[in-house]
């Protein structure tokens, strides 16, 4: 078969019979799969008509829930199939990189099944858990309706898209595509622009870990479990047992919840001073622990880890939603708060647009998964085919969890989330405090009730709490303990959440920190040619250790931040974030045009638009407002004024706190403004390059590698089809697939 030029011409796939614009054929829908559809299309729909027009009353969260569901099957039937076989056509005759470049340590086809779990989590981290909690101050309207819209037509859409384009070119970062594809203006832009977000990014996902396992030496101990646990079964895979992955998965999860209940059994020995550590002794073993799992091949820690873990993330979540359908809690919280409109919320400050879709920046659309998606997963996917099933389907996935996170922030009385997630210096220290603060925002709690259920959770107290992961675990353990133990098992199941939770961030550090080892290198690569080669132990290293001591300063300042790591870096995470995507949907929208797909550009245009407008936005707020809850320059020069007139301002107890705020508000502003600075470059050569592109056909030039033919069978979804068994059957393979051992017929 001979190799397409790597032109702006696409390759003709189509089957005999059809036209290169046809759709490649489906074999259309049964009618009882119609009636299956159309149900399904209706119970989502009377899920959100029962949410839209609920006024003034609780209602049940079965509803939300219905309508998240709906929606999602809709998404991935159709229009991710759209996406995948019009779209973006993929082939599965053609050799994805894992296969032509495996080496065993970054590169190596891995089965769909354990690569969707590495994939879900490294990229489900601490935004679907915290950030809906927050933009739940706003109402449950307004964040699920960003949740589940975007999820289906952006956040899933840029994943799935990026890791196509990416595998395409051996698994380049995004980074580097952007220098590729775009120019070397907007290129080097993106560069230095994804880099540096990426640090940030990474830093507070580990801030959100250390505040959660800090003191926790149940949580200490069972999180630190996993990493034997997961090496163990990467050698299970890999030596004792190949291709058994049903087998490990039993092994693995059967030792993952014996870990969780011996961490209650640490906890309560005289072992627990042992795994009791101050947040500063976890920054240490957090920044040792990401150099290390970045250096070592990816089949010894990270990819059965993740794997693991997935059990962990999807199995909880699915638990919690099964607890929702059978303990059918109401929605506490109103549908839209006066927050929403006035702007002056005390969990964080802002107007409903643009700060609601900044805070919910993970489970809808976040440009941290395109680090992945350009990262450790184009170099282990197994066929084109199963970009579906990982990129959009894990991100479906992910937003799932969002949804969750939502549900347990509205069941709770109002009171008591404002209570929990308002900073000391709003409410004070002492429940009569919270009390009064919080009935002045209009949401009525006694100091008894809030008393009452801090002791429900054994809890010396929930005030302040603030970061999401509380409020999220008190209503993971209402639900739960609604079906299973009742009152008495509340306390078990919040310290279960808060445990959950430091599992489900850490997994997104470890790989993100190996994904930026690559975007390093790929960007070293273009100073020294060596760097180019991802498994060259000297750039691994260098690297490596660039990248966990980048994130790791970060992680220590938002330790010692007097106003709080989280309350500092999380708008500044949020902005971020969304402008990483925005530079993702922007390489994507230039690599539809520059590949003749110029008709389907909408596809990421129309979300490219979107985010640019919220996320610039936001971030002439954060920059230029004089409200000091607002703007970073605002609450500096607060500070600064303090510090020369002598005074000491709360929170801060002492003027070396004070020139702490003071430099921290200085470098988020500044970091604000130069993310802004790097996308606006970066979208304008984007423009020109797709404008050139379209004027100019004969001169557009891509980076994809050339076509060849791939030896793998291997099924496109989690569940092989009845032709796809029949394929594995032919080449002797059984459901995990792999290079056909006889002549396929």
């Amino acid at each position: 078969m001979p190799e397409p030029e790597a032109t702006g011409t696409e390759r003709n796939t189509a089957s005999p019979g059809t036209t290169p614009d046809s759709p490649p054929p489906t074999g259309g829908l049964s009618p009882r799969s119609v009636a299956a559809w159309v149900l399904v299309a209706l119970i989502g729909a009377i899920g959100w008509g029962v949410l839209a027009l609920s006024r003034g009353e609780e209602i049940s969260a079965a509803w939300l829930l219905a309508a998240a569901l709906g929606s999602y099957a809709i998404g991935y039937r159709f229009y991710a199939r759209f996406i995948s076989d019009r779209v973006l056509k993929v082939d599965k005759t053609r050799a994805t990189p894992a296969e032509r470049l495996d080496n065993g340590v970054d590169f190596h086809p891995t089965d769909r099944r354990v690569l969707f779990g590495h994939h879900f989590a490294a990229v489900a981290g601490a935004g679907p858990l915290v950030g809906p909690v927050l933009a739940a101050q706003m109402g449950y309207l307004p964040g699920t309706i960003w949740i589940v819209a975007g999820v289906i037509f952006a956040g899933a859409v840029q994943d799935m898209v990026t890791l196509f384009f990416s595998t395409r070119r051996d698994g380049r970062s995004l980074g580097q595509m952007a220098r590729d594809e775009i120019g070397p203006v907007g290129g080097a832009a993106a560069l230095i622009a994804v880099f540096a977000i990426m640090i940030i990014l990474l830093a507070v996902l580990a801030l959100v870990i250390v505040n959660a396992l800090a003191h926790s030496p149940w949580g200490v101990f069972s999180i630190g479990m996993t990493i034997p646990i997961a090496l163990f079964m990467g050698v299970y895979l890999r030596v004792l047992r190949p291709g058994r992955v049903t087998e490990v998965s039993v092994i693995g999860v059967a030792l993952l919840l014996l870990a969780i209940v011996a961490g209650g059994w640490v906890a309560e020995s005289s072992f627990a001073s042992t795994f009791t550590l101050e947040k500063e002794t976890l920054v240490v073993w957090m920044i040792v622990y990401g150099f290390i799992a970045s250096v070592l091949p990816v089949w010894m820690l990270l990819a059965p880890r993740d794997y693991l873990s997935t059990f962990m993330k999807v199995g909880t979540i699915a638990l919690m939603a099964v607890g929702v359908v059978l303990a059918v809690p109401t929605l506490k919280m109103p549908a839209v708060t006066d927050f929403a409109a006035r702007g002056d919320g005390p969990v964080f400050a802002g107007s409903m647009f643009p700060f609601v879709f900044i805070t919910i920046a993970c489970g809808a659309l976040s440009g941290f998964h395109s680090l992945v998606s350009s990262g450790t997963t184009p170099k282990m996917i197994q066929k084109e085919t199963q970009v579906r099933v990982i990129g959009y389907g894990a991100m479906l996935t992910e937003s799932f969890v969002a949804v969750m996170a939502i549900i347990a922030a509205c069941i709770i009385e109002p009171g008591l989330f404002f209570a929990v997630n308002s900073p000391a210096g709003v409410i004070g220290t002492t429940v009569e405090t919270a009390s009064q603060a919080v009935t002045h925002f209009g949401f009525a709690i006694s100091p008894e009730a809030l008393a009452q259920a801090a002791k429900d959770v054994e809890e010396t107290s929930l005030l302040s709490r603030t970061g999401g992961a509380p409020t999220f675990a008190l209503g993971m353990s209402q639900i739960f303990s609604s079906v299973i133990g009742g009152a008495g098992m509340k306390a078990f199941w919040y310290h279960f959440a808060i445990m959950f939770e430091a599992l489900f961030i850490l997994t997104t550090v470890d790989a993100g920190t190996r994904v930026g080892r690559f975007m390093l290198q790929d960007t070293l690569g273009n100073v020294h040619k060596s760097f180019k080669d991802i498994s060259w132990k000297p750039g691994v290293w260098l690297a490596s250790a660039v990248v966990v001591g980048g994130w790791g300063y970060f992680l220590w300042v938002g330790v010692k931040d007097p106003l709080g790591g989280i309350n500092q870096l999380f708008p500044l995470f949020g902005i971020a974030n969304q402008l990483l995507a925005a530079v993702a949907l922007a390489v994507c929208t230039t690599l539809l045009v520059k590949s003749g797909r110029l008709r389907w550009a909408w596809v990421t245009g129309v979300p490219l638009a979107w985010d640019v407008a919220v996320t610039l936005t936001a971030s002439y707020q954060k920059i230029f407002s004089d409200d000091v809850k607002v703007g970073f320059f605002a609450q500096r020069d607060k500070y600064q004024t303090g510090i020369d007139a002598g005074k000491v301002l709360p929170p801060a107890k002492n003027m070396d706190e004070m020139h702490t705020v003071v430099t921290n508000a200085t470098v988020d502003g500044a970091l604000s403004a130069l993310f802004a600075l790097l996308i606006v470059i970066v979208l304008v050569d984007a423009a020109r390059t797709c404008f050139k592109a379209i004027s100019s056909p004969s001169s557009v030039r891509l980076s994809e590698v050339p076509w060849t033919e791939s030896k793998i069978v291997a099924p496109a979804g989690l569940i092989p089809t009845a032709e796809e068994r029949a394929e594995l059957a032919a080449a002797g393979l059984d459901s995990g697939g792999g290079r056909a051992k006889e002549p396929v017929a």
